[in-house]
C-alpha cells in the first residue's frame, strides 16, 4: 500500500527480490498539469508494468472487500495517504508493516521527512514498525539512519529516503514473516510530531532568523514549494542560501544587489537563488531581478 514515487521505489525492490505481490493499493488518479490531464500514482504505473491488480478506493476505511478475496500474507505501507482501518489490518495471517519516514517515537504523524528538514535535523532516517489503529504508534523492528546534507530539499530527502526504504524491506520482510523480528515498544516520553503540512503552511512567515527561513524553504522545495507575496502574487523560492548577517533594512525589503536577490530578515539576508512568480515560468533570482525593475523599497510579504 503507497502511492507516491518513494513507495514506487520499495514496490520496485519487491518485485526484484521475489516476492509475490497479490495487489497493490494506492490513491485514485489525479488531475495534473494545465491541461488536467489524468496522471497515475507512480506505484500503480510499477504494479501495472508486473500484472499486478491495482486497488484505488476514495475511502480505504469504507471500502477495502477487495483485500478480503486476495488470500494476503503481509500488508507493506509506505506512504499510503489514508489512514488504514482496524478491519483491513486484521485481515493479513501474519501481520502489516510500515515503513515510516522518521526515526520513531520523533515525527509521528503525516509529514516528518518536511518537518525533519524545517526543523533543522542533521539526520532522520526510516521505521520499520508494526501497524496498529493509533497513528505511526506500533511497535519498532529495524532503523535505517539518513544523513541530511545542508542543501538537501523535500525532493532529495524523499529520494534517499526511497533507498533506505527497499533496503530495510529487502532485509527484513522475511525475517518478519517467519517471526524472527522482535519488536520494540516507543518511549511515548519521547514521541514529536509531524503535522501535515496546510496550503496556509506553504506561505513563509518573515518573523524567523535567516537560518530558519532557509530550512522552512528546503523542506517545502521543490514540492508544492514555499512562498512569499510580491504585489499581491505569490513568489514560490525553490532555493535559497544565508547571504549575510547583516541587518541593514526593514524585515522583508528587497537588499538592491544587481547580482543576487536578496531579502531581509531580522538578523541576517538571504539569497533567493531559483524562484517562480505566480503565471511564470522558474528562474534564478538574479534573472528575475533583471527583469522585475522592483523599486527602491520593494518588499515581501
Amino acid at each position: 500500500m503507497g502511492t507516491p514515487a518513494m513507495s514506487a521505489t520499495v514496490l520496485s525492490r519487491l518485485y526484484e527480490e521475489g516476492f509475490p505481490i497479490v495487489g497493490v493499493v494506492c490513491q485514485e488518479d489525479k488531475e495534473v498539469g494545465r491541461k488536467k490531464e489524468l496522471g497515475v500514482p507512480p506505484t500503480k504505473a510499477v504494479a501495472l508494468s508486473h500484472g499486478t491488480p491495482v486497488f484505488q478506493p476514495h475511502r480505504i476505511r469504507l471500502d477495502y472487500e477487495f483485500a478480503k478475496k486476495l488470500d494476503v500474507d503481509v500488508i507493506v505501507t509506505m506512504a499510503f495517504g489514508q489512514i488504514v482501518p482496524q478491519g483491513l489490518l486484521d485481515l493479513p495471517k501474519v501481520g502489516c508493516v510500515n515503513l515510516h519516514g522518521s526515526l520513531l517515537p520523533k515525527l509521528r504523524g503525516a509529514a516528518p521527512i518536511q518537518r525533519s528538514i524545517m526543523e533543522g535535523d542533521k539526520e532522520t532516517g526510516v521505521t520499520l514498525m508494526e501497524m496498529v489503529a493509533a497513528m505511526d504508534a506500533g511497535s519498532m523492528y529495524d532503523k535505517e539512519t539518513i544523513a541530511i546534507g545542508s542543501n538537501d530539499t523535500y525532493t532529495i530527502l524523499c529520494g534517499k529516503m526511497a533507498q533506505a526504504a527497499a533496503d530495510l524491506i529487502a532485509k527484513d520482510l522475511l525475517k518478519y514473516a517467519n517471526g524472527e523480528l522482535t519488536g520494540r515498544p516507543q518511549d511515548e516520553r519521547q514521541v514529536t510530531f509531524a503535522n501535515k503540512i496546510k496550503p496556509e503552511d506553504e506561505r513563509v512567515p518573515l518573523h524567523m532568523s535567516a537560518h530558519k527561513t532557509v530550512d522552512y524553504l528546503r523542506g517545502l522545495s521543490e514540492e508544492p514549494g514555499g512562498y512569499f507575496l510580491l504585489g499581491g502574487k505569490k513568489l514560490k523560492v525553490y532555493h535559497a542560501t544565508v547571504a549575510s548577517h547583516d541587518a541593514i533594512r526593514a524585515v522583508g525589503e528587497i537588499i538592491p544587489d544587481r547580482r543576487r536577490f536578496l531579502l531581509q530578515l531580522y538578523d541576517g539576508a538571504i539569497e533567493l537563488q531559483v524562484v517562480q512568480l505566480e503565471g511564470k515560468k522558474k528562474m534564478t533570482g538574479a534573472d528575475f531581478l533583471n527583469g522585475a525593475h522592483l523599486g527602491d523599497h520593494a518588499a515581501l510579504k
